[in-house]
């Protein structure tokens, strides 16, 4: 993969640092941006080294969404015919994709946001697992300022993170959510005084959660996301079959040992993985 120009990439300790790196332009999103995030998260899931991820930002926002000059170049939506607008359907199919890739990454994804969170910036730390926030942050669904819906997750997402009321009043009018009140809804898990402190707290989360058994956390996040959209009969039901899968005898006692012994554990990373095309 050629090295991105959206972003810096570095693992440490089996935690992955995700930085977008272009605070001039606000860490908008354009065609490469989406491209590169794709390629990026692709590598990481493959490779199964990286323990968690972190995703962190520069500069004043953590990202102002979409660029607004995609939508008079490089994104064609034609509403002009039936032809046209059933092409936005796909676009927006493989926008969503790569969003989606953060939800389904193998590892846990910790976001440290900073400034504003804005549009699709939303849509993508919707995605993630955990949210840490500086002070200064915000929310803002700000698809609806510029006369449209927000159509890459935030809709989809945001009602299962936080009250429907307050999602409805947020989506209807493209008000501002102060970090405070992301907190108080628990869009946010916790806010720091400055951008520093939040990265800081999202990267000892990452280590901690890259000291425990890999394949442990794999089945953890497996497990809450089918609870969060089955009943609890059906969850209940696939958890036995998940655990079945994942019980490790040697992953207990190593746990156990650690623990008495004040040291980090030792365990068997997640298996490389070959996308099927590629076999052969």
């Amino acid at each position: 993969m050629t090295a991105p120009t959206c972003f810096a990439l570095s693992t440490t300790d089996h935690v992955a640092h995700l930085v977008l790196n272009r605070p001039a332009e606000l860490n908008t999103m354009h065609p490469t941006f989406w491209r590169e995030l794709d390629a990026v998260l692709t590598q990481i899931h493959l490779e199964g080294s990286a323990r968690a991820l972190v995703i962190s930002s520069t500069g004043k926002h953590f990202s102002a969404g979409m660029s607004l000059e995609t939508f008079a170049g490089a994104i064609s939506m034609d509403d002009q015919s039936p032809e046209g607008r059933a092409a936005i359907f796909d676009l927006l199919t493989d926008m969503q994709a790569t969003f989606t890739k953060i939800e389904n990454l193998r590892i846990p994804v910790i976001c440290a946001i900073q400034g504003g969170c804005i549009g699709g910036a939303v849509d993508m730390v919707t995605a993630a697992c955990i949210r840490y926030a500086s002070a200064d942050a915000f929310f803002c669904i700000q698809e609806i300022n510029i006369g449209m819906v927000a159509d890459v997750g935030t809709l989809q997402r945001l009602p299962k993170l936080m009250p429907l009321a307050v999602v409805k009043e947020l989506a209807y009018t493209g008000r501002r959510l102060p970090a405070a009140k992301a907190l108080a809804y628990g869009l946010v898990n916790e806010v720091f005084d400055s951008a520093e402190a939040t990265l800081a707290a999202a990267l000892q989360c990452a280590k901690e959660i890259a000291s425990k058994p890999p394949v442990a956390v794999w089945g953890s996040k497996q497990a809450i996301h089918y609870a969060r959209d089955h009943s609890v009969e059906d969850s209940l039901r696939q958890m036995g079959w998940l655990q079945g899968t994942v019980w490790s005898n040697a992953h207990v006692r190593e746990s156990i040992a650690a623990m008495k012994d004040k040291r980090p554990g030792h365990f068997t990373p997640l298996a490389p993985l070959k996308p099927f095309s590629s076999l052969g």
